[in-house]
């Protein structure tokens, strides 16, 4: 429990101490945010706001996960190189839109692609280790649902699927970090139980990396806690591609590594919810010309509703905390 603390407390500090070394720099360069003029009228203020601030968070995540982590990395290893795999996807896209002033960044099929990569090579890697496999725990029951060689496919569009959700889900100031904050804090608890329980079976190989899972995903706690220091309304600097896609890879290899993927629904129902929304906006305007919502994402429409924006993020950080008790009532 004590490792525990001091990561989330270094990996707090370190982005803290980023953000004071990086923030002024991204000023310097002009590395300012591009507002769709579609969107909500009260964002066009936000327009040059210092944008790609995932690696504030991304790189004290990675530093503290490594340094903290102890014994067999296996499984820590392949949760960094997902955070970082879909991170660069994300600087990639950034970098074309704010760097090269080419507003549409990366096209949709080359973002996809990279990401179906990414997510397969994780995908993989899980399937053939015999310490996880092709089955999923089944959240309340206890039981396991084996996929067999339907595994790697579903897998794939889950993490894709999620990726993307957190990426729709950042829309507001401090609305992503406020909610992978719970969902990370709550990946911590579940997987302190899943390494104990490891332990006890004599299970020594699991146990160790999923003790070191319960230290990466500590570390994005303290990330996402640090970057809140200059995310929150009114947000000093956003994260960015690189950083909704960060955290995505980060959740996913979470989700994955402990078998734990069909728990996302609940734990993660606000990034779910953000993506059911446009999948029905756009869905809906299609076969039938008329919209769901006011706007999609979700966070959007009750925007345009009224309600503002500081109390769109602590209603959505408020229902992600009320889910993840939900999942931790079915431990």
């Amino acid at each position: 429990m004590k490792t525990i603390a001091f990561t989330v407390v270094s990996a707090f500090l370190l982005t803290l101490i980023m953000g004071q070394l990086l923030i002024p720099l991204l000023k310097r360069l002009k590395f300012g945010q591009n507002v769709r003029e579609e969107g909500p009228k009260s964002h066009l203020s936000k327009a040059g706001t210092p944008t790609m601030g995932g690696i504030i968070f991304l790189l004290p995540l990675v530093a503290a996960a490594l340094f903290f982590s102890d014994g067999s990395r296996d499984f820590v290893l392949a949760a960094v190189l997902s955070t970082l795999g879909f991170g660069l996807i994300g600087f990639i896209d950034d970098y074309i839109k704010v760097v090269m002033k080419r507003s549409l960044g990366l096209r949709a099929y080359q973002k996809l692609i990279g990401q179906i990569a990414i997510a397969a090579a994780l995908a993989y890697y899980a399937y053939s280790n015999e310490h996880i496999g092709s089955s999923l725990i089944i959240p309340f029951t206890g039981g396991e649902w084996d996929l067999g060689v339907f595994y790697i496919p579903a897998v794939i569009f889950i993490i894709v699927g999620l990726v993307n959700s957190t990426n729709l889900t950042d829309g507001l100031d401090g609305l992503a970090t406020g909610v992978t904050l719970i969902v990370s804090a709550t990946f911590t608890i579940i997987i302190s139980f899943t390494a104990a329980m490891a332990g006890e079976k004599g299970h020594y190989y699991l146990a160790e990396n999923h003790g070191n899972l319960v230290i990466f995903a500590a570390a994005l706690t303290g990330a996402c806690l640090g970057f809140l220091r200059y995310n929150t309304y009114p947000a000093q600097v956003f994260m960015g591609d690189m950083g909704s896609l960060g955290i995505g890879g980060a959740v996913a290899a979470l989700s994955v590594l402990t078998r734990l993927p069909l728990w996302l629904p609940i734990i993660g129902g606000v990034y779910m919810a953000e993506a059911v929304s446009v999948i029905l906006q756009v869905g809906s305007f299609k076969l039938r010309g008329k919209r769901v919502f006011r706007m999609a994402p979700l966070h959007h429409h009750f925007e345009l509703s009224g309600m503002p924006e500081t109390k769109v993020v602590a209603m959505f950080m408020i229902a992600t905390a009320v889910l993840c008790l939900f999942a931790l009532m079915s431990i």
